[in-house]
């Protein structure tokens, strides 16, 4: 890929390499609160609010572990949550930072609410590794939604050919390509030069 600039990068499947089975695989045992319980009464109901910036995590989550499982806070859960996918890409982020010596630019475009984000940014020290962050809670939106990249877009200043996203799901990489960006997919099994290649 020619005269690459700014690198946007999604988390989750990317960055962060999802557990086997899923992070809540062992949430029944460990907490007594099923991943099917949790899939049912929370992300269902209120997920599209909460990652989209409409409602604060622990606001709904709270309320759903009152009814379903008393015994537990929603921060234990979060935790519990946050610590389970935490999976970091440790050779793809060996590979950017060698990128981002170069002089590109690296930023992530993901899919979050604002509690993970900040856990992301600060506790897991993706700060250290990126330039900035842009998620769909301080957006508003999230990919493939065109008002996602026109929002980055408008933050960073960057025009639609400055930008590069390198994304696990094709329906985003398409979306890029659409919004006038470089598009990448991603799947895990070769080294970031050569999915970057021209």
């Amino acid at each position: 890929m020619s005269r690459l600039r700014v690198l946007m990068v999604d988390v989750d499947g990317v960055v962060v390499v999802p557990r086997p089975g899923g992070w809540g695989a062992d949430m029944a045992r460990d907490l007594g609160l099923s991943i099917a319980a949790l899939q049912t009464h929370f992300f269902a109901p209120h997920w599209d609010d909460v990652v989209m910036g409409r409602a604060p995590l622990h606001e709904r989550l709270s309320r759903v572990l009152a009814d379903h499982a008393p015994h537990l806070t929603s921060r234990r859960v979060a935790d519990y949550w946050f610590a389970k996918d935490a999976r970091l890409d440790h050779v793809l982020l060996a590979d950017l930072a060698a990128l981002r010596a170069t002089g590109v630019a690296l930023h992530l475009a993901t899919v979050q609410e604002h509690e993970r984000a900040r856990h992301l940014w600060d506790a897991l020290g993706l700060s250290d590794c990126f330039d900035a962050m842009h998620y769909s809670a301080a957006l508003g939106c999230g990919k493939p939604d065109p008002a996602f990249y026109a929002a980055i877009e408008a933050r960073t200043g960057f025009a639609p050919a400055d930008l590069t996203l390198i994304d696990d799901k094709a329906a985003n990489v398409e979306a890029a390509r659409a919004a006038g960006w470089g598009g990448v997919l991603w799947d895990g099994t070769q080294r970031l030069g050569d999915v970057l290649k021209p």
